[in-house]
């Protein structure tokens, strides 16, 4: 049973004749005819009997259609309740970020949003593998994550707003013999001491291809997902680290020196299901990440 085919009977109720319905729904009348057979195979009861020529509705015909009406107003109803929720400029918004996403973007959305007026801001760190940022799209509304150039594309059914391209230096500290250097080579960095994330994290993958470019596996002594601590232990010497160049915040004895020889850059999106995506609240936000970004790239 599906509503097209309760509209059918009730148009029938009211008009008269199937002639009269096909003309008032721009349909022939065979196909009219079909959607009422089809309509009464879901129905235990004749809802239709030949008055002469005519086709008419039984009682139990004339019950359904009635039906036909509720359904109709319940649906109106429906698609009111929705387009009002889409359409919501204040409704709540729930954001999760990685953490270097987090510290440069957060601080600009709550000077945005964090005061009265459209878009209740609610935000989450959430540092995850790279397969698992999509998936957080069921939990949170817009979704911050990052991957190199190199992976697979997001899945099909998340929608992606892209925000950054970022490269990535290698950290050092400020002190460090090759800090001379304008920009570093994978032979120039092979040999020191590495600080990268954990196994599965995006950024890995380039640690990996320096390794492949400098034909040595590189000397990994410390596994820190977070970049803001990260750089802290590279500034104390405890090795080099991977660092996006527009998102590392500046800080005293670090430097970044950009990589030659392997192509080291990541994407930085904003993901979400596309029917949050249609919320106008939703929107609000993805235009000022878009803003964001355009800042951060453009100090």
């Amino acid at each position: 049973m599906e509503i097209r085919q309760l509209q059918i009977l009730r148009e029938l109720g009211e008009r008269g004749s199937v002639t009269a319905v096909a003309e008032a729904l721009y349909v022939t009348p065979s196909a009219i005819s079909q959607q009422l057979r089809l309509l009464q195979r879901s129905v235990a009861v004749p809802l239709t009997e030949h008055q002469g020529r005519r086709l008419a509705l039984t009682d139990a015909g004339r019950a359904l259609a009635a039906s036909a009406g509720e359904v109709e107003t319940a649906l109106a109803k429906a698609r009111d309740a929705v387009d009002a929720f889409i359409n919501e400029p204040g409704g709540p918004v729930h954001l999760a970020a990685f953490h270097s996403a987090a510290e440069a973007f957060f601080p600009p959305l709550v000077r945005a949003f964090g005061k009265p007026g459209p878009s209740r801001l609610c935000l989450a760190d959430a540092d995850v593998a790279q397969t698992e940022f999509a998936t957080l799209t069921g939990d949170y509304d817009i979704v911050l994550a990052h991957r190199l150039d190199h992976t697979p594309p997001w899945p099909p059914g998340v929608s992606v707003t892209a925000l950054l391209h970022e490269p990535l230096d290698v950290a050092m500290p400020e002190n460090h013999p090759l800090a001379s250097k304008q920009r570093v080579t994978p032979h120039d960095v092979a040999g020191e001491q590495w600080i990268t994330v954990h196994d599965g994290f995006p950024l890995f993958g380039t640690i990996e291809a320096i390794g492949a470019a400098a034909g040595r596996r590189l000397n990994i002594v410390h596994r820190i997902n977070e970049f803001f601590v990260a750089a802290e232990v590279v500034a104390a010497g405890g090795g080099l680290a991977l660092m996006p160049r527009w998102t590392t915040q500046p800080r005293a004895g670090l430097v970044l020196r950009p990589l030659a020889g392997v192509h080291a850059r990541r994407h930085i999106d904003a993901l979400c299901r596309p029917e949050r995506a249609v919320r106008r609240s939703v929107r609000a936000v993805l235009s000022e990440l878009q803003q964001t970004a355009g800042q951060i790239q453009s100090p």
